[in-house]
């Protein structure tokens, strides 16, 4: 299945989990396109000094792969800085948190897995 750019679907959240700013969630995929047990798969962009705050993933996990800008990211209790490149996965019941460190918009792509 071949999905089109102009067909995928944009949601702007406000203060995304407590975060900072507008967060722009493009979705690539909605329920029941796939097959596998998801319930994301999106490239979200955080503006410059937005954020997505602190938030846990019980049966399931996300994955972020980023794709450009610079940020830091909250991995459980500890805060590391992430570049280009850079992928994350957060499950189990731990948590994390992004932000963009950067001037210009820090864009991943975003997969939750549901178990």
């Amino acid at each position: 299945m071949l999905r089109k750019n102009e067909e995928m679907t944009i949601e702007v959240r406000e203060r995304m989990r407590g975060g900072v700013g507008e967060i722009q969630i493009k979705n690539l995929f909605q329920d029941g396109d796939l097959k596998g047990k998801t319930r994301l798969v999106a490239e979200i962009t955080i503006p410059v000094g937005g954020s997505i705050g602190f938030h846990q993933h019980d049966q399931e996990e996300e994955i972020f792969y980023f794709v450009s800008g610079m940020g830091r990211v909250k991995d459980q209790d500890e805060w590391k800085e992430i570049n280009i490149g850079d992928a994350l996965v957060t499950g189990g019941g731990k948590g994390h948190s992004v932000e963009n460190i950067g001037n210009v918009p820090l864009v991943l792509m975003a997969v939750i897995l549901v178990y």
